[in-house]
This record gives structure tokens, sequence and C-alpha cells, in this order.
């Protein structure tokens, strides 16, 4: 056995949890995702899924990706900066500015490419990128990428992040980036007193948006639009993976920005462009939002409805304000332990444990979507509940 193998062998984390019979990843799923999926032959409760707008079924959706597939093809065989860029990829980009309110767009395959490419492009060794500590993964890799001086700040801490940028050199670029809704707490950045500090000491400020499009905003423009901001933010990021019902990211800002990104982001150059089915299905998703804001108001709906019965019942659901709402285990293992039994009472939900977040702040992800119904939200706090007091996280 060679070192590399023999190393990584040892690595056994996964097996032990899996002879527990607590393992709680890579869960095969065998039908299209909806409220309802199929695991191992039986009908489950989606309450783990990213979908927020429920538009990964809809009939117009699947049919513009078809229609793509039939004009262009399966995929592109090259990067956007050389072969790889179809008309399709431009009216997206327009419709995408257009929709977030800047001046260009450009779209890459994944979104986690997008904040690894956009972040580690846009700074040079004496500027200053600058993270909210909550941020998610893929802008803590575009950091760790960069050549640049790199600061966190306490979350939505407004006074950290003051004390952060007056360590900062006045000359220099400060780049703030956070996310607008963060990913595992539910809670919305304080976009406004960001704002008040960017013009304070001359920064500039980037806002992750992938859980916020189709949630917040209006018409789900994100966080800019939801706090009446949308010249104050200089560059906004999304995913397709979410409300948009698809594959794919992308970042909009200025027109000299994009244009620098365009030549000088190596996870845009030296990737292959987002295939024409998914290009397609964001275009059709992006009319859906725009046409139909009851489905935002659905969200919302099931939204506060979910959250009231969650307080009722005592779980700890930190300060979330979206869709994404957190149940604080705050252990490790009642945390696989809480999935496991979900699951087997016909519940899906996703566990989030060390060393995504500290052992004290151990949670169970429970997200809403558009489509869920009133009856299905009961029967998965019917189920918590139930698996809290069993487990004595609530009494």
């Amino acid at each position: 056995m060679r070192l590399l193998q023999e190393k990584l062998s040892k690595y056994d984390i996964p097996q032990k949890a899996q002879a527990m019979g607590i393992y709680p990843y890579f869960r095969v799923i065998e039908s299209e995702q909806d409220t309802v999926v199929r695991i191992n032959g039986k009908d489950v409760l989606m309450f783990g899924s990213n979908s927020y707008l429920g538009l990964t079924n809809h009939p117009k959706i699947k049919e513009a990706a078809k229609k793509a597939i039939d004009k262009y093809g399966s995929g592109c065989a090259g990067s956007r900066f050389l072969n790889g860029t179809l008309d399709i990829h431009i009216e997206l980009e327009e419709k995408l500015a257009a929709f977030v309110k800047k001046e260009a767009a450009i779209v890459y395959s994944a979104g986690f490419l997008v904040n690894a490419g956009v972040i580690s492009a846009l700074t040079g060794r004496e500027d200053y990128i600058i993270l909210d500590e909550l941020d998610h993964a893929s802008i803590i890799e575009g950091r760790r990428l960069s050549f640049s001086q790199a600061f966190k700040y306490k979350h939505n801490d407004m006074a950290s992040l003051e004390k952060v940028l007056k360590q900062c050199k006045p000359d220099k670029v400060k780049l703030i980036v956070v996310d607008g809704i963060f990913s595992m707490e539910g809670d919305i950045v304080n976009l406004p007193e960001i704002v008040n500090l960017a013009r304070k000491y001359n920064a500039t400020i980037m806002v992750d948006d992938a859980h916020s499009l189709g949630v917040i905003g209006k018409n789900g423009a994100g966080t800019a639009s939801h706090f009446g901001l949308d010249d104050e933010v200089d560059l906004i990021m999304g995913t397709f993976s979410k409300s948009l019902a698809s594959i794919g990211g992308f970042i909009a800002s200025d027109f000299h920005t994009i244009n620098w990104l365009k030549h000088n982001s190596r996870s845009l150059i030296f990737s292959a462009s987002i295939a024409p089915a998914s290009a397609g299905s964001v275009l059709a998703a992006l009319e859906i939002i725009q046409n139909e804001p009851e489905r935002i108001e659905r969200l919302w709906d099931n939204t506060h409805y979910a959250l009231k019965g969650f307080k009722e019942m005592g779980f700890d659901t930190g300060k979330t304000e979206s869709p994404i709402i957190p149940l604080f285990i705050r252990d490790d293992a009642k945390t696989f332990m809480f999935t496991k039994m979900c699951l087997q009472d016909g519940v899906f939900v996703n566990p989030v444990v060390t060393p995504a977040v500290p052992p004290d702040a151990t949670l169970i992800r429970f997200s809403l979507m558009a489509t869920h119904t009133h009856e299905q939200i009961d029967r998965a706090l019917e189920v918590c509940q139930k698996i809290g007091k069993k487990l004595e996280i609530i009494h």
C-alpha cells in the first residue's frame, strides 16, 4: 500500500457511524426532488431541500431544459473563455443582471466556483478580505485562494466589523463578503449597518444571495432589494441550485468588475460552461418567480406556520428569520440520532455537526418549500416533537 493510501485508510469515522446505524449522509433518493421523496422504496416527507419555491418539478422548467438540449445538445465542450459561450448564456446573464439591478453578470458552472473564483481574483496582496465568521464554506475557500490579507468578525456584530475595518490601511481595497441569509442559522445579514460602515471606511460589499434569491426582496430579488439598498451593494452572487431549480451560479456587478472577472477569474476561465439545459431551466425559473409572486407568499406562510409550531413546543430555533429553521440540539450524538429517528418516521431533515459548527452549536436544519402543505408540516412537527421529547431536547 502506498503512503497516501495507508494514511487515508486510517480515516474510519464514517464507517464507525455506519456501524452504529446513525450515518446520515449520501442518502439515496429514488424520485424527483419534491415535498415527498422516495428512499428505500418508502415515501418520506422532504424537509431538507433548498428548493424553496418548489420549482424543480415545474413543467415549464422541464420543457425549457428539453428545448435547450434539442437546440444546443447536452454540453458546450469548452469554457466560456474559448468555445463554450452560447447565446442562451448571454440571454441569461442579461436577465440576471436586470433581476438584481446590476449593469452586468457572468454565469459560472457552479455556485461554489463563483465564490472561489470571484473572491480570489478581486483583491491584491496589500488589500483586505473581510468575512463574517459564519460565512459559507465557498466564501472561505475563495479567501484561502487569495493572496490578500484576511480578517473575520463576529457573526452579524457591527462593533466587531468596525474594529476590523479600523485595522485596515485606508488606501487599500477592503472587500466585505457576507451571506444574505446564513445557510445554517437562517438569520439575515445586517446589511444596512454594513453599508454604513462601508461608506465610512470606503469598503466594497459583496453579498452571497444563494439562499436569498426567490426568498426575500422584491419578486425574490435578494438581500439588497429586501433592504432597498440595491445601489449600495457592489457585487451580488447567486446560485441556481436553490430557488432557481437548476445547477450553476452567477456574479452581478458593474461593467468594469465583470470585465475584470471574465478575464481573470480562474474558476470561470478554466471550467466548462454551464450546460444548455441548466441555462434554459434558470431562464424559465426567473420568469415563473417574477410572474407568480404568490409562491413567495406561500413560502413565508409555511415558514411562519412551522416556526410558530417549533417555538410553542420549546425548540431552540436561534435567530432565524427565514425558511431555514435551525433546531439546536447542541450534541453531536443526539443530532445524528434525531436525524435517524426522523427518517424512520418518514421525515427527512439534515444534521449539522462538528467540525461544521462548534460542539455546542450542533443543529437540525429544517427547511421549508412553498409547495409544502400545512398537513405535511403538521406531520413533521408531530414527529420532531415526539423525538425531541424522547431525546430530552424539549420537555
